[in-house]
């Protein structure tokens, strides 16, 4: 059983189209409970709202805005090979730093606003 919710940081979509199916397979056979329908009928509607990605049903990140800067300054430590000098220690480069908020501000023009239950979450547009 695949398990996320909306409080998740990173959601692949693959996950969320595997719950899908676990949820409409018990629908069908009738074994689904109240809050497991109220569940499909959320991530039915996320996955409406995200199905202009191209790549939904091969694997594309949900990420939670609150955690979106977070997520990008992970992605450039593990994208980006800094200058030597700037992870040298030395003075003046000790005092030199990356703007992660204003990165992930800049980033987020290549991200469309999704909805899933109430909390924003960011997908490539």
């Amino acid at each position: 059983m695949t398990t996320f919710d909306n409080s998740t940081d990173v959601i692949d979509s693959r996950d969320i189209i595997e719950r899908i199916d676990e949820l409409e397979a018990q629908l069908a056979d009738n074994e689904i409970t109240p809050e497991e329908l109220e569940e499909l009928d959320i991530l039915r509607a996320l996955a409406e709202e995200c199905k202009h990605c191209s790549i939904w049903e091969y694997g594309e990140q949900l990420i939670r805005e609150s955690y979106f800067t977070d997520y990008i300054e992970e992605l450039i430590t593990d994208c980006y090979e800094l200058p030597k000098e700037l992870t040298s220690g030395d003075w003046p480069y000790r005092h030199i730093t990356i703007d992660y908020d204003a990165a992930a501000d800049e980033a987020k023009q290549d991200y469309t606003e999704v909805d899933y239950d109430g909390v924003t979450y960011l997908i490539r547009s």
